[in-house]
């Protein structure tokens, strides 16, 4: 068979494309085809017109009768440490991805998002019982952390091999009714996988090591997904006069937003909504590049009330003239490994984003999530969050009643 041909991508890509909201369904992909070098397959999959095989569904998960489809956008002028990133979005709510563009524009043009990331290290966490004194315990398996640190190594040697493999042994005395739980943390550096999979091996793997140190018996053995050693910072810092719209004046919008953060800080029910207006972004991107979402979401949640007080992942504040924003939280992503390798949407997606690591790509996340925020909270302390939002909305009321109509 002849080799596909493909359109040579452009150097460099740009996330600002004026209009581009403006041009009809077709025209938006082709653009992004030809801007990324997509070949006609990868197009087809972009478009929707090659979806999800029923084949590959079947190797996914079990029990599989079909595929689920949900819209596929793009936020457009995101720049993240001086490069631009157009970032594909799956996601059914409307108004999230015009939302993003929109705060990814305003903090364009003040220079953009500055961010960060921690080395991958994950968590594997060994429960322990049974094993007496726990100061006795924790003195053994401190002890032969180096036996221990071997073997870990010894079940995982292509991860060793890619630079990753496992760093550290912490024991933790949890208090809990009853005994005090003793808990075995294994810290895993999973280098560009989320490594879920590694991690339980790892867990399970020495288990028995730590049964015969210690004298008692394991329990649960298993990745935890509070990933605060894999932490993904991003900020901003905004002229006040780039946030004025709606007839409102920017110093105007910006003490409402700093209002908002400090009322999310305070109380828990805001900040709950508040943190959803982050996971929008961060939730849409995940979906389209294939990453375990739910654990994104249990590890972000659980981050936010580390304290004893559930608090938001993002706080904005004042200052000589700007607004400032700031997001942590943790994200454990892969750009390897599980659905990355089967799903072609998947791969597609990973291809529009031109990212070269995991850490880059916990990077671009924690950036989605603030602009995200930036875009939700801009609009509650100005206009409301109905006005544009009801406003897309409508189009997916007024698409149904014709779809009944043209049934009837």
């Amino acid at each position: 068979m002849p080799k596909e041909k493909k359109t040579r991508a452009p150097n460099p890509v740009t996330s600002r494309l004026p209009g581009f909201h403006a041009l009809p369904h077709g025209m938006r992909a082709r653009q992004i085809g030809r801007m990324f070098g997509l070949r006609a397959a990868e197009l087809r999959t972009l478009r929707g017109e090659q979806p999800l095989s029923p084949t590959i569904a079947d190797r996914m998960i079990e029990n599989a009768v079909g595929t689920f489809a949900l819209p596929l956008g793009v936020g457009l002028n995101m720049r993240v440490n001086g490069r631009d990133y157009v970032v594909p979005m799956a996601i059914e709510e409307p108004s999230v991805v015009a939302a993003l563009s929109l705060a990814g524009k305003i903090v364009r043009s003040a220079g953009g998002f500055t961010a960060e990331a921690d080395p991958p290290t994950m968590i594997a966490q060994v429960q322990i019982a049974g094993a007496g004194d726990p100061a006795v315990a924790t003195e053994r398996l401190l002890a032969a952390k180096d036996r221990i640190l071997a073997l870990a190594e010894r079940l995982h040697p292509a991860m060793a091999r890619r630079g990753g493999g496992t760093r550290d042994v912490e024991v933790r005395t949890v208090p809990a009714p009853g005994d005090a739980l003793l808990v075995v943390h294994l810290l895993v550096d999973t280098q560009d996988a989320m490594g879920a999979n590694v991690v339980n091996t790892i867990a399970e793997g020495v288990a028995p090591l730590l049964a015969e140190v210690t004298g008692g018996r394991t329990g649960l053995r298993i990745v935890s997904n509070l990933a605060d050693r894999r932490l993904a910072r991003a900020a901003c810092r905004i002229p006040v006069a780039a946030l004025a719209d709606f007839g409102f004046a920017g110093e105007t919008i910006a003490a409402g937003i700093v209002d908002a953060s400090r009322f999310a800080d305070a109380d828990p029910y805001r900040a709950a909504t508040h943190n959803k207006g982050v996971m929008n972004g961060i939730d849409a991107v995940a979906i389209a590049t294939g990453q375990d979402w739910r654990a994104i979401e249990a590890g972000a949640h659980a981050y936010a009330c580390r304290d004893g007080r559930y608090r938001p992942l993002s706080t904005w504040s004042f200052a000589d003239g700007h607004l400032h924003g700031r997001i942590e939280l943790p994200l454990a992503l892969g750009t390897v490994g599980g659905p990355i390798r089967v799903h072609p949407g998947v791969q597609v997606a990973l291809k529009l984003l031109r990212v070269r690591s995991a850490r880059e790509l916990a990077m671009v996340f924690a950036s989605v999530g603030l602009a995200q925020n930036l875009a939700a909270i801009r609009a509650l302390a100005s206009v409301g969050i109905q006005k544009g939002h009801m406003a897309l909305h409508s189009r997916c009321v007024a698409a149904t009643t014709r779809r009944r109509r043209a049934s009837s």
